[in-house]
C-alpha cells in the first residue's frame, strides 16, 4: 500500500477494503490508516461498520473476510451500496426497449431494476428468480419464470431444467448481475450450479448489460460465469477508477456510469 495520491470518501474506502480482502485475505489497520491518509479512529469505524454488514471480521491490528468464496449471503440481505444500486438500475432503464423481451438474472440489482420497470411499454419479462417474478407479477407486467430447483440464498432456480428453459428462448437484452470481477479470472459466483445457469442465459440474449457496483470490482468467487469478452454493456456506479474504466474499454465493454 502507497501513500494516499487523493481525498478517499468513506464508500470508497469501504470498497477498496473489501477488494483488498479478496486479494490479500487480510489486512491490518496501521497499513489502512497510511493507505487512506486518515486516522486510526476513521479505519476503526470503517471496519466496524463493514463488520455490522457482515462484510468482514475484525481481529487484533485488522480485518479479514467473514466468509469463504463458496458462502454466499441471501439477496435480501443484501443491503449495503443500496443507493448506488438504485442509481444503476434506474440508469439501466435506458436500455430497455418498448414492447421487447428481458432476461432478469437473480440479484439484489436487478431486483431494483424489476422494480421500476414500467408498466405500460408491452414488457415480456422472463427470470429464474421467484423475488423478481413476484415484484414483477404484483406489478402487472408480463413475465415468464423459469423453472427448476431453488436456491435459498437467491431464490434462484438453477440445474438442468433451467438451463434447458433457457436454450428454447431468444430476448433482445438480459439484465445479469454478478458477485465479482476480475480482470484476469473474468466474472465469478460463489455457486456452481447457478454459474452455469449464468452462462446460459448469455446465449438467449441479443445484448447483455451486466450491473455492477463498485463492491464488485478485483475480487474473485468460486465458479465463473462469464469473461469480460461476454459482457456488451457494464453499468456501474460513479466510483468507479479511471483505471478500471480503462482496462474495461480496452477489452471492448462499453462503460456506462449512473450517476
Amino acid at each position: 500500500m502507497t501513500a494516499p495520491e487523493r481525498t478517499w470518501f468513506a464508500d470508497e474506502r469501504h470498497a477498496e477494503v473489501l477488494r483488498l480482502l479478496a486479494t490479500e485475505h487480510r489486512v491490518e489497520s496501521a497499513g489502512l490508516a497510511r493507505h487512506f491518509g486518515v486516522s486510526a479512529e476513521s479505519i476503526r469505524k470503517d471496519l466496524a461498520q463493514l463488520e455490522a454488514r457482515g462484510l468482514l471480521r475484525r481481529v487484533h491490528g485488522g480485518a479479514v473476510p467473514s466468509q469463504r468464496q463458496n458462502e454466499e449471503r441471501a439477496v435480501v440481505a443484501r443491503t449495503e451500496y443500496a443507493e448506488q444500486k438504485m442509481a444503476i438500475a434506474k440508469h439501466a432503464l435506458r436500455l430497455v426497449p418498448d414492447g421487447g423481451a428481458l432476461l432478469l438474472d437473480a440479484g439484489s440489482t436487478t431486483l431494483r431494476l424489476a422494480e421500476l420497470l414500467p408498466a405500460d411499454r408491452g414488457l415480456v419479462v422472463y427470470t429464474n428468480a421467484i423475488p423478481l417474478a413476484s415484484v414483477l407479477l404484483q406489478r402487472g407486467i408480463a413475465v415468464i419464470s423459469l423453472g427448476g430447483r431453488l436456491r435459498p440464498e437467491t431464490g434462484a432456480a438453477v440445474g438442468p431444467l433451467t438451463v434447458a428453459a433457457l436454450g428454447g428462448i431468444n430476448v433482445d437484452v438480459a439484465f445479469l448481475g454478478t458477485n465479482a470481477l476480475s480482470f484476469d479470472r473474468g466474472l465469478t459466483t460463489p455457486d456452481a450450479d447457478e454459474a452455469l445457469v449464468k452462462h446460459a442465459m448469455l446465449a438467449a440474449a441479443r445484448q447483455r448489460v451486466f450491473l455492477v457496483d463498485r463492491s464488485k470490482f478485483g475480487r474473485e468467487s468460486l465458479a465463473k460465469h462469464a469473461d469480460l469478452d461476454d459482457v456488451d454493456v457494464l453499468v456501474t456506479d460513479a466510483a468507479i477508477s479511471a483505471q478500471h474504466r480503462r482496462r474495461l474499454l480496452a477489452r471492448d465493454v462499453a462503460v456506462e456510469v449512473a450517476r
